[in-house]
């Protein structure tokens, strides 16, 4: 059974080396990855810059039976994850299946309800220059897995007389950098040396740059925010609490926190359907973080923050790229110094040199630029909107970041292939074409999207297999975004993992979970985040490997927490959703004895 996979990027590479674990008499796959660039690694290889990190952590990152050694920093750069993905690629013997420099043009569908795949190879001209061959290939294939990712096709809004930037740098000679990018062409520190630099988009991305723009001695520095964004650190730092410092050497990574038992396991129908657990956590953390660091729109962050009624895990995506906070809060932070004495957060420390009066300016998007280059922002009681307002703004350079779209251009319209929104099938297939699959179109709140490819990749191998039982249970993991919001494929990433292990009948039971495997997998089960390791304890992709990785690396990460830690954000949370499950389910039953249909 031939299979192309686009893409060989993560997504891609655990598609690849799943079918061929799956293949079997009665389902010979047979998968070939192709990739348009010249090595493997997709956004993580070729949309990177210097000094970035993942702010997803390795426990989570990683997949289920290739880790880490537990000695490796929990947060990984992009050059480290490149390598983790060519030494995954090579442990599993995958780069024979993988075709570099092969760009798919068109994918149709034929009348025996195969698909024709057909690209081009990028080869040697005679002039020793690199160009796509003229006559493509063709590829016959019984499934197809789009993995060409989230992040390969830049998104740009219009902004009306940007262009009269351009005129500013004119003077400054033909080496001078550019005046209008996006993110995806930022590599290094020396483009923003020097430089007025405006960043549009206040994402993972915008908070690096931003960051970025500051340590390379930009002369000024501005960040606008549609509507704001919630800040948390990837890895928790350190507090003082009436005076007594509570620091750790080994933070612990954020979203490594979320307990499993009652929260995403073991959580009935109604409470699933209310997202009831979702405000609950968010109403508990708001709190916390008011007392630990005096706000709560996000951790010590003091401006940009939300809409009340978006002001949570349910509505956005977290942003963890949180370096650039210092510089954004200093002309808010009004905090005064006896509730400081009370509770304080302590900023992670930067790298040199530090910087301890220069302030990175938040502002909206601005509506136009004048013909002089100045910048015009809206009028709004938004703190940032009134104070940047006073101010006459005249960038030299613009950055977009403002994310990615996708286009599936090579798709033959006549065939009627779905889109990534018409994937009804846990958003990976759609109903009656279960040989055409997404797999990494989702994006999580808090997590990672590799990990998520590969339950995807599991769930779709049960779809051929017919492993799984229709019709599927009510989604009930997908944020709550707005109609009119820009992204709507934002997940949660503990729900849809454990929605997806439940479809393939890989979750495991309480019982068979402790009898099976002893104490210490149960607790970490119960204690831990949405871990793949998890889902293959029992099922078709049971793994030998899973128990051990469990017992160490999974086993490390909760004990880190420490007794404290896993009281407050472990064993309280998981006993108060039990009890709001139990209820829900005791109403079940009382309702089911009146007649009525659950």
């Amino acid at each position: 059974m031939k299979v192309v996979i686009v893409g060989a990027g993560p997504a891609g590479l655990v598609t690849c080396k799943s079918l061929l674990e799956a293949s079997e008499e009665d389902f010979p796959f047979d998968p070939v990855v192709l990739e348009q660039e010249g090595g493997i690694g997709g956004t993580f290889r070729y949309r990177s810059y210097e000094h970035s990190y993942l702010v997803s952590s390795k426990q989570l990152t990683s997949f289920s039976d290739f880790r880490l050694p537990l000695s490796h920093s929990d947060h990984l750069t992009l050059d480290d994850y490149v390598q983790y993905l060519e030494n995954y690629a090579k442990h599993f013997d995958l780069h024979s299946r993988i075709r570099l420099n092969s760009k798919v043009i068109k994918i149709e569908r034929m009348s025996s309800g195969k698909h024709m795949v057909s690209y081009v190879q990028n080869i040697v001209n005679s002039d020793g220059k690199l160009e796509w061959e003229s006559r493509p290939q063709k590829i016959i294939a019984d499934y197809v897995a789009l993995c060409a990712g989230l992040h390969v096709t830049p998104s740009i809004p219009q902004i009306s007389g940007i262009e009269h930037i351009l005129r500013s740098s004119d003077s400054d000679g033909d080496n001078y950098p550019p005046a209008i990018f996006h993110s995806v062409q930022y590599k290094a520190r020396s483009q923003l040396a020097g430089r007025h630099v405006m960043i549009l988009g206040s994402g993972e991305t915008g908070m690096d740059l931003t960051y970025e723009a500051v340590k390379a001695g930009a002369k000024q520095v501005i960040l606008c925010s549609r509507s704001g964004f919630l800040s948390f650190p990837k890895a928790l730092n350190d507090f003082e609490i009436f005076g007594m410092k509570f620091n750790s050497e080994n933070p612990v990574p954020i979203d490594s926190l979320i307990t499993n038992l009652g929260e995403t396991a073991y959580v009935h129908p109604w409470i699933a359907r209310s997202h009831v657990r979702w405000f609950i956590s968010d109403f508990v953390i708001k709190h916390i973080l008011w007392f630990l660091t005096g706000t709560h729109a996000g951790c010590n962050q003091w401006v940009g923050e939300l809409e009340p009624e978006r002001l949570g895990r349910a509505y956005v995506f977290l942003n963890k790229s949180h370096k650039a906070m210092p510089y954004l809060n200093r002309p808010y932070r009004t905090r005064p110094w006896y509730l400081d004495y009370i509770s304080r957060y302590i900023d992670p420390p930067e790298d040199s040199p530090p910087l301890t009066n220069f302030v990175a300016e938040l502002a909206p998007f601005p509506t136009h630029f004048l013909m002089n280059g100045q910048a015009i922002f809206p009028l709004s009681k938004r703190k940032d909107a009134v104070r940047i307002n006073k101010m006459i703004i005249k960038p030299d350079t613009v950055i977009y970041a403002t994310g990615y779209t996708q286009e599936f251009s090579y798709l033959d319209k006549a065939s009627c292939y779905p889109s990534p929104q018409d994937a009804d099938l846990r958003n990976i297939a759609r109903t009656g074409d279960e040989d055409f699959a997404f797999i990494g179109y989702i994006r999580p709140g808090v997590g990672a999207i590799p990990p998520l490819a590969e339950m995807q990749a599991f769930f779709w191998i049960s779809l051929i297999k017919k492993l799984v039982d229709m019709p599927l249970s009510p989604a009930y993991y997908h944020l709550l975004m707005p109609k009119s919001a820009r992204i709507m494929y934002g997940v949660d990433h503990s729900t849809y993992a454990s929605t997806l292990a439940k479809d393939m009948k890989t979750a495991p039971g309480l019982i068979e979970l402790w009898w099976e495997y002893g104490s210490k997998v149960f607790i970490c089960y119960c204690f831990g985040a949405s871990f793949t390791p998890f889902y293959r304890l029992f099922g078709p992709f049971r793994s030998e490997w899973a128990p051990g990785i469990i017992k160490t690396e999974i086993w490390e990460t909760i004990t880190r927490r420490g007794v404290a830690g896993n009281l407050v954000m472990g064993l309280v949370p998981m006993i108060f959703y039990l009890t709001l499950n139990t209820i829900a389910y005791c109403l079940a039953l009382l309702w089911r004895l009146f007649g009525k249909t659950v």
